[in-house]
């Protein structure tokens, strides 16, 4: 890296943290949210649900295993090792040490260049223990980084209020199969789907047909056994489409799972109402609690949750954050679906609750 350069994180109620700029030299706006997993940053980054986001690392060394080789697949055909999309999708990365110096046997690359190259700025040298405290007090906000520490932020868009969802996801149906005869088969609602969730079912066995936010499972031209709502960006009442969709998919009684944006998608189509959390649930060590049963450690990446005091009489909670008593889950009471806030697929973080992958196969 060059001379230190100085690069500015403003936020929506007027504080400003001053770092040093690493990967792209620029502005970027975005809502400034926090994660406090300790590994898995390439994964983190490339998750499609951040999309939108400039992501706060409350873990203190970033870096310091580079980056596995990467290249952009906006087709979504290839399944990448290590990444959860074909791209970048945060719009900005906060840290508090860089680590100029990587080792991994699997290291292609340094993360700073990384970024650079997909045009993602980066900050370093920030105190993100304040920064951290400060959007757990106020809640997540919009922010911006910013060469200019003076500039004003009033013009920035939210883009919870913007089509996210839609954005991430696939335009054209995508097959993926695997080496199986006579495979059971996914329709797969893509909200911005993370790789290893696909990687779940194919190595199980099934084909995933993936299609695009608004594709209406009734008037398919797919044969399919079940119908998965996949995790994704933003407000899941943006999702319209899908939420209406996915209501009259329940006539045709065949299984359907959700994780994250697909489980307040469920509820928002059963009947149920969701709400903004005030800074949201990103990390890998969630504790939840199966209603009259374990408790599991999971990993989380979302900002909204189905109310469950408004979930219709045939519908249940399933799963509840131990931390703050929000839902993690619902199913309904008779027929098989049901859907899950957090992710049992991992990457980064626990597989303790990869067990549902198997309950949905088993269904269908």
């Amino acid at each position: 890296m060059k001379q230190k350069q100085k690069v500015y994180l403003r936020l929506a109620n007027g504080k400003t943290f001053a770092g040093y700029s690493f990967g792209k030299y620029g502005n970027s706006d975005g809502e400034v949210v926090f994660t406090t997993g300790m590994t898995g940053y390439p994964e983190s980054l490339t998750d499609p649900s951040y999309s939108g986001q400039i992501l706060v690392f409350t873990y203190p060394l970033i870096g310091n295993y580079g980056i596995p080789r990467f290249y952009r697949d906006d087709t979504a055909k290839t399944i990448q090792d290590s990444f959860e999309s074909g791209r970048i999708q945060v719009r900005g990365m906060i840290i508090s040490n860089y680590s100029f110096e990587y080792s991994h046997f699997d290291a292609a690359g340094s993360l700073h260049m990384w970024l650079k190259e997909n045009d993602i700025p980066g900050i370093y040298g920030i105190d993100t223990r304040e920064l951290t405290k400060t959007l757990r007090t106020t809640g997540v906000m919009l922010g911006r980084i910013t060469t200019e520490p003076g500039e004003d932020i009033t013009d920035i868009i939210d883009p919870n209020e913007t089509d996210l969802a839609g954005m991430v996801g696939v335009k054209e149906p995508v097959i993926y199969s695997p080496k199986k005869k006579n495979p059971k088969k996914i329709l797969l609602i893509d909200c911005g789907v993370k790789n290893n969730i696909i990687r779940n079912f194919v190595s199980r066995g099934a084909e995933v047909i993936r299609v695009p936010l608004a594709y209406d499972p009734n008037t398919s031209e797919y044969e399919f056994d079940g119908i998965f709502v996949s995790n994704g960006p933003g407000d899941p009442k943006m999702c319209t489409a899908t939420i209406d969709n996915l209501k009259r998919s329940f006539s045709l009684n065949k299984p359907i799972f959700g994780i994250c944006l697909g489980s307040q998608i469920l509820g928002l189509s059963a009947g149920a109402d969701t709400y903004k959390l005030k800074f949201g649930h990103r990390s890998q060590n969630q504790p939840c609690i199966e209603v009259g049963g374990h408790c599991y450690i999971t990993s989380q990446n979302h900002g909204y949750a189905v109310d469950t005091k408004t979930l219709p009489a045939e519908w249940s909670e399933w799963f509840i954050n131990n931390n703050d008593g929000t839902n993690e889950g619902v199913k309904h009471n008779s027929k098989p679906f049901f859907a899950v806030q957090f992710h049992p697929e991992s990457s980064p973080g626990p597989n303790d609750t990869a067990w549902l992958f198997n309950k949905f196969i088993d269904l269908i």
